[in-house]
C-alpha cells in the first residue's frame, strides 16, 4: 500500500514534466507570433509615417514645403521603428531557444524518468510475488502437518479397537506415525521461521530500499527541473539584455530630440493665441433678485458654523492624508529608480501601475482638500472663525426603527424619512436634512435620565418654534418682521384640565370613500366593502393609508383603493348586489408591521412601574388596544407601559 501511493506520487511528478515542456512550446509559439507581429507593426507604421511626414513636420498648409526633410521627432520615430524590427529578430531567436534548449530536453527527460519508474514498479511486483510464494509454502506445510495429526489420531483409534496380533501391528503403525508427525511438525516450524524471515526482509529491507530509490528518482527529477528553469531564466535574461542594449542605444537618440526643434518648424505656420477662461461669478435667480453678499443672520451663522467645523475637521485630515499619499508616491518612485538602476528585481510595470493608482488617489484627496480649504477661507473671511468655542454634536448616522421626533423641527423621523442622526453624547436626534441647522451647543456626555430631561425640553422648544412658524405663515407678509422677535416662551402650551370625553369633537377629519372592495391579507389590515365611507387616520406611507370604518375598526388599506374628498356626513355603506370592481395592484407594505400611533390629549403621571408618564401633545406607538378596562398599552422612547 505504501509503495503504491509513493509510486503514484512519483508518476504524477514525472507526468508534470510534459505540462512544463508544453508550456515552453506554447511560449515559443507566442514569441514567434510576437516577432511576426512586431515586423508587421513596424512595416505598417513605416508606411503611415511616409504618408503623414509633411503634415506632421510643417502642417497641412505650410507657407513653404519642407521637401524631403523631416522634423526631429519623425527622425527619432524612424529609429524607434527600426529598433522594433531588431527586437522582432531577438524574439524570433528566443522562440527557437525555448524549443531546442528547454522543451525538447524536458521531453527526453520525462521519457527516461518514466522508464526508471516502471522498472521500480516491476521490481516491487516481483518482491510481492516472492513474499506471497513464501506464505503459500507455509500454508502447504501447515496443511501437511494437519493431515499428519489427523492420520495419527486415526491410528490411535485403530489401536483401541484392535485385539491380539492385530493390536501389536496397530501399535507399531501408531508409533511410526508419531515419528512421522514429529518430522512434519518440525518442518512446519522451520517453514514458519523461513516465512517470517522473508516477511521481515520484505518490509524492513526490500520495500524501504525501493522507496528510497523512488525518492531519489523524484529528487533527481527536481534537480533536473531546477536546471531547466535556471536555463529558461538565463535565456530570457539574455534576450532582455540584448533588447535593453537596443533600447539603450535608442534612448541616446531621445536626448537629441529637443522639444523646441519641432515647435520652431510648426509655430512659424500655426501660431494661435490662447486665453484662460474667466472665473465664475454669482448669477442671481431670475425670480429672486439678490446680490453676491453672503447671508450672515443668526440662522445662517448656525449653518456656516457647522459647515466650517466640518470643513476644518476634514481639512486637517485631508492634509495629513495627502502628505501621507505623497510620501507613498515618493517611496514607490524610489523603488522604480532602483529597478532601473538594477538594484531591485521587482516588476517595473507593476510599480508604474502602483504609482499611477496612488496619484489618482492623491488627486481625489487633493480635490477634496482644496474644496475644504476654500470653504474654510470663504467663511472665515466673511464671518471670522465662528467654529471657535463651538460644541459640536457627536452625530452618528442611523435608522430610527422606533418613531422619534426631530429635536430641531419637531417632525417625525420614521417611514420614508427614517434615516437621521443621533448624538452619542447627549442624545440629540434630527433628520438628515436638519443636521447642518442644529446649533453647536452639545452639553457633553449625559446620563440616561439627563438625556430624557433634555429631550423633553428640546421637544417643547421644537413644538413652540413649529407653532411660531404656523403663526407667522398666517400673518400677512408686511406684518411679519422677524421670527426671532417672537419669544418661544410666549408660545408654550397652556396645560388644561381634561374635559369629559363626550365634549371632545374632531372638526377637521379627512374623509374618503372606498373605490373598490378590499379583503385584509395580513396583520394590521382591515377588510371593507366598496363605496364605504372612511375616516383618514394617517396619510399615505409607501402606498398604504390607515383608515377608520363606520364601525370603528381601524387598519391599513391600499391608498389606490380610496377616493379622498371633503368632509361630509358618513353615509351607510352600499350593499348593492352588482358586480364588484377589481382593485388596482397593491404596493407592498412598508416594513414588516405597520405602526399605529396616537397623540396624548392631556398630561398623565405614572402611578406604578407598569405605567408611563406622558405629556400633552406627545405621540405614542400603540402596542395593544383597549381590552375593555379603559387602558391601552403604548411605547414611548423604547419603553412599553399602560
Amino acid at each position: 500500500g505504501c509503495f503504491k501511493s509513493v509510486n503514484c506520487w512519483v508518476s504524477n511528478g514525472i507526468g508534470w514534466l510534459d505540462d512544463i515542456q508544453q508550456f515552453y512550446r506554447e511560449r515559443s509559439t507566442i514569441e514567434k507570433d510576437y516577432s511576426a507581429k512586431l515586423n508587421a507593426l513596424a512595416r505598417k507604421y513605416h508606411e503611415k509615417k511616409a504618408k503623414k511626414s509633411s503634415s506632421l513636420s510643417v502642417g497641412d498648409t505650410p507657407a513653404m514645403t519642407p521637401g524631403s526633410l523631416e522634423n526631429a521627432s519623425l527622425m527619432t520615430w524612424t529609429k524607434q521603428l527600426n529598433t522594433v524590427e531588431s527586437q522582432a529578430a531577438e524574439h524570433e531567436r528566443y522562440s527557437t531557444e525555448l524549443v531546442t534548449e528547454l522543451a525538447d530536453p524536458l521531453k527526453i527527460l520525462g521519457t527516461r524518468y518514466e522508464d526508471l519508474r516502471k522498472r521500480h514498479a516491476d521490481h516491487a511486483a516481483k518482491l510481492e510475488a516472492e513474499r506471497d510464494a513464501a506464505f503459500n509454502d507455509l500454508r502447504k506445510v501447515k496443511s501437511k502437518y494437519d493431515n499428519s495429526c489427523q492420520e495419527l489420531e486415526n491410528k490411535r483409534k485403530k489401536v483401541e479397537s484392535s485385539f491380539d496380533f492385530s493390536k501389536v501391528k496397530a501399535q507399531n503403525a501408531y508409533q511410526q506415525q508419531v515419528l512421522d508427525m514429529h518430522n512434519v511438525k518440525n518442518s512446519y516450524l522451520i517453514a514458519i521461521n523461513v516465512a517470517n524471515a522473508h516477511k521481515e526482509r520484505y518490509y524492513a529491507e526490500y520495500i524501504p530500499e525501493l522507496l528510497d530509490s523512488l525518492r531519489d528518482l523524484s529528487e533527481s527529477r527536481t534537480i533536473k527541473l531546477n536546471e531547466i528553469w535556471s536555463r529558461a531564466a538565463e535565456l530570457e535574461i539574455s534576450m532582455l539584455k540584448r533588447s535593453i542594449e537596443l533600447e539603450n542605444h535608442l534612448a541616446l537618440e531621445f536626448e537629441k530630440n529637443q522639444p523646441y526643434l519641432d515647435s520652431m518648424m510648426f509655430v512659424k505656420h500655426n501660431l494661435a493665441p490662447w486665453q484662460e477662461p474667466p472665473d465664475k461669478s454669482f448669477i442671481p435667480s431670475p425670480i429672486w433678485h439678490d446680490d453676491n453678499a453672503m447671508v450672515v443672520d443668526d440662522v445662517a451663522i448656525v449653518y456656516l458654523q457647522n459647515l466650517l467645523s466640518k470643513s476644518k475637521a476634514q481639512l486637517g485630515d485631508l492634509r495629513r492624508e495627502a502628505d501621507k499619499k505623497r510620501r507613498e508616491i515618493e517611496s514607490t518612485k524610489r523603488i522604480k529608480q532602483q529597478i532601473r538602476e538594477g538594484k531591485d528585481d521587482r516588476d517595473e510595470v507593476e510599480i508604474v501601475r502602483s504609482i499611477f493608482s496612488q496619484k489618482e488617489e492623491l488627486h481625489m484627496i487633493d480635490r477634496r482638500r482644496l474644496a475644504a480649504e476654500v470653504e474654510t477661507n470663504t467663511i472665515t473671511t466673511v464671518v471670522g472663525d465662528v467654529s471657535l468655542g463651538a460644541k459640536s454634536h457627536n452625530f452618528k448616522l442611523q435608522t430610527f426603527k422606533i418613531p422619534t421626533n426631530c429635536d430641531l423641527c419637531g417632525e417625525r423621523i420614521w417611514g420614508l424619512s427614517a434615516k437621521g442622526f443621533d448624538c452619542r453624547d447627549c442624545g440629540y436626534a434630527c433628520h438628515s436634512k436638519c443636521e447642518m441647522k442644529v446649533p453647536a451647543e452639545c452639553p457633553g456626555e449625559q446620563t440616561r435620565d439627563q438625556k430624557k430631561k433634555i429631550k423633553s425640553e428640546r421637544q417643547e422648544v421644537a413644538n413652540s418654534l413649529a407653532n411660531a412658524t404656523k403663526l407667522l405663515a398666517s400673518v400677512p407678509m408686511e406684518r411679519v418682521k422677524s421670527q426671532s422677535e417672537i419669544s418661544p416662551k410666549s408660545l408654550g402650551k397652556n396645560r388644561i384640565v381634561a374635559p369629559p370625553p363626550s365634549t371632545y369633537i374632531v372638526a377637521d377629519e379627512q374623509r374618503g370613500k372606498m373605490k373598490y372592495e378590499y379583503h385584509a391579507n395580513g396583520e394590521g389590515e382591515v377588510s371593507i366593502e366598496e363605496d364605504s365611507e372612511v375616516i383618514i387616520m394617517e396619510p399615505d406611507d409607501g402606498g398604504w393609508t390607515v383608515i377608520q370604518t363606520v364601525n370603528g375598526e381601524s387598519g391599513l388599506v391600499p391608498t389606490a383603493y380610496i377616493e379622498i374628498h371633503e368632509t361630509r356626513p358618513i353615509s351607510i355603506q352600499s350593499n348593492s348586489g352588482g358586480q364588484r370592481r377589481q382593485g388596482p395592484p397593491v404596493a407592498p407594505k412598508p416594513g414588516a408591521k405597520k405602526l399605529r400611533y396616537f397623540e396624548a390629549l392631556y398630561d398623565y403621571q405614572a402611578q406604578s412601574d407598569l405605567e408611563l408618564s406622558i405629556m400633552e401633545g406627545e405621540r405614542l406607538v400603540l402596542i395593544k388596544e383597549d381590552p375593555g378596562d379603559g387602558w391601552v398599552e403604548v411605547e414611548k422612547n423604547g419603553k412599553i407601559g399602560s
